[in-house]
């Protein structure tokens, strides 16, 4: 073959690699461009785009005055500033200039810049201008889209243990904030966007797949704001006068469950919840910390005993002064035996040996398990004790109290002789005001509430409807004989809560407080007052709670109870409890 052929050859194997590679092109173009279109038109459209979560409105919180419904909790918005770092080039002078704006070091800011994330929270609750400040300084990878609630006290630091507060990541802590988190809260919404060269969503394409927020539910309590600021001054003034640190007050309607007003001390600025040292300020003690109420329990022993048929309102005994049970001797404070002593002298001298004899005659006479077991069933099962009420109070934080067990257990007698004045058995005040409550106003349960109902869009209350757990706590003729016993009360040992044209009945209690070493502290009491005020029937019932107070005297008697006088005054004065009619 001569060069002439070979170099033709050449030619022509050249020509024909050429083709060939020309056939892979076209095929390869072909390929990409028509049977593998779709998927690279969205691989290039999915590099674009980013999803983005649009935040709902936390619902505000709003309770009566008076008539009116006002604002306790609304949101004011504020700005999250936010940093992709996989887009920051230059992370060094990222973290210096956004320093200056939003008030964080710049070495904290490069610290969450240099991690291999697509989302770093920088600043929280930044103001409209600190949001423009940072826009101005036009800086790649940094955002301030994210709008953040914040949570607004309109009405200062009022029932801050009842609202709770709202942690930096917008969920409900404590009280009524954590209770109703999921319904205040709302549902957030989420949008997918194309996005810019600094990640800045271009919320005007048409390739946007977004789903709308639902913003949370506005919520009524059934509070009175002025009742609640009065109860707050006066529990106090009270616990100064009664050289104390600490306790409660409730005030609810007789007829509903509504809570009109719950004051713990001390208390906490809820705008400020980040400043509290001490958690514990946090806890709401009337319905969290139960205690052991003492006394108070002789007007429920009474109840329980009168409905059951075991005594008579106006039946008579004669008092021994003391009681011996399992090598114990159960005495009085400051009287002795007396020859003639009716239902209703055991709750004006508040005998613990009446109370004990109430207990025998449940048992036939005597002390033993026919009268424990009829004791329990209303302790448990009427009164409700030893399980939470569901009051709208952050999940787990109410606690149930401890009732003992009527049939197992060492020295039974004693023991729940013991609970027939109030010892040996844990409340707390929101349990003890229901069960007070459901025996003066005619034997109904109602369930205790702090929450009325919903605030519509257009300002009109959908209400919750009051909740009777059971009937029947007692027959409507002891309701009537239990009233008229702490009125008695009121008339004999609390005279400045007597009003005319008013019905003020209560009863004191003085509570040993346990020793964790076992027995009780000789010189360590709760004071403890629970009564109601009305006209021809209760209007409202009160729960007073005093934790070890140094006044002199006992503490039901001089640290408790001119608290209830004072807030059952203050009731009539500016509240318009109803008149006796005749």
């Amino acid at each position: 073959m001569g060069i002439d052929q070979q170099a033709a050859k050449r030619i022509q194997i050249f020509y024909y690699f050429l083709v060939m590679l020309v056939v892979v092109f076209v095929f390869r173009l072909f390929y990409l461009q028509v049977l593998r279109h779709d998927y690279y038109a969205q691989t290039a459209l999915d590099s674009q785009l980013r999803q983005f979560e649009i935040p709902a409105e936390r619902g505000s919180i709003y309770a009566y005055d008076g008539s009116e419904i006002v604002p306790l909790v609304l949101n004011e918005t504020r700005y999250r500033v936010v940093a992709d770092p996989q887009i920051i080039n230059d992370i060094d002078r990222t973290a210096i200039e956004l320093s200056s704006v939003i008030n964080v070091p710049a070495d904290k800011i490069k610290q969450k810049l240099e991690t291999n994330s697509r989302y770093e929270i920088l600043a929280n609750k930044q103001t409209k201008e600190t949001k423009s400040a940072v826009e101005d300084l036009s800086l790649p990878g940094i955002f301030t889209t994210e709008k953040v609630p914040l949570r607004v006290y309109v009405r200062g630091d009022i029932a801050p243990q009842v609202l709770g507060f709202v942690n930096d990541a917008g969920t409900g802590n404590y009280g009524v904030e954590q209770f109703m988190n999921s319904d205040l809260a709302g549902v957030s919404g989420r949008v997918k966007a194309l996005t810019d060269q600094n990640n800045v969503p271009l919320l005007a394409t048409g390739d946007n797949i977004s789903i709308d927020a639902v913003d949370g539910q506005d919520i009524v309590l059934t509070m009175d704001v002025s009742m609640q600021k009065q109860a707050e001054a006066i529990l106090k003034t009270g616990l100064e006068h009664a050289i104390s640190e600490s306790g409660s007050v409730i005030i609810m309607e007789a007829e509903t469950g509504a809570v009109k007003a719950m004051a713990t001390y001390p208390t906490f600025d809820p705008a400020k919840f980040s400043e509290i040292e001490d958690p514990a300020v946090f806890t709401n003690t009337a319905v969290s910390t139960p205690l052991e109420p003492g006394s108070i329990m002789k007007v429920l022993t009474a109840a329980a005993a009168i409905d059951s048929g075991s005594v008579t309102p106006t039946q008579t005994y004669s008092d021994p002064g003391f009681f011996r049970a399992d090598g114990a001797t159960i005495t009085n404070v400051g009287r002795g035996g007396s020859a003639s002593t009716s239902v209703s002298d055991i709750l004006q001298y508040s005998l613990n040996t009446g109370a004990t004899w109430l207990l025998m005659q449940m048992g036939g006479g005597e002390l033993n398990e026919q009268g424990r077991k009829v004791w329990h069933d209303y302790l448990a099962n009427r009164y409700q004790f030893g399980k939470p009420t569901g009051i709208e109070q952050g999940f787990g934080s109410e606690a149930a109290g401890v009732v003992p067990d009527p049939l197992e257990g060492f020295g039974l007698s004693i023991k729940y002789a013991n609970t027939a004045f109030g010892q040996g058995i844990t409340v707390t005040p929101i349990q003890m005001v229901a069960a007070v409550a459901s025996i003066v106003n005619g034997g109904d349960y109602y369930k205790p509430t702090l929450v009325s109902g919903t605030l519509g869009a257009d300002g009109s209350v959908t209400p919750k409807q009051p909740e009777i757990v059971k009937s029947g706590i007692v027959a409507g003729p002891v309701s009537q004989n239990i009233r008229s016993f702490m009125e008695n009360v009121v008339v004999t040992n609390n005279r400045s809560a007597k009003r005319d044209g008013y019905r003020v009945g209560g009863k004191t209690g003085t509570a040993e407080i346990a020793n964790p070493d076992g027995g009780y502290f000789e010189d360590k009491f709760n004071g403890t007052y629970v009564g109601f005020v009305g006209g021809d029937s209760p209007e409202y019932v009160i729960m007073v709670r005093v934790d070890e107070p140094k006044i002199p005297g006992y503490a039901g008697s001089q640290a408790a109870a001119p608290i209830f006088s004072s807030l059952s005054n203050m009731l009539i004065d500016n509240f318009a409890v109803p008149r006796i009619s005749q």
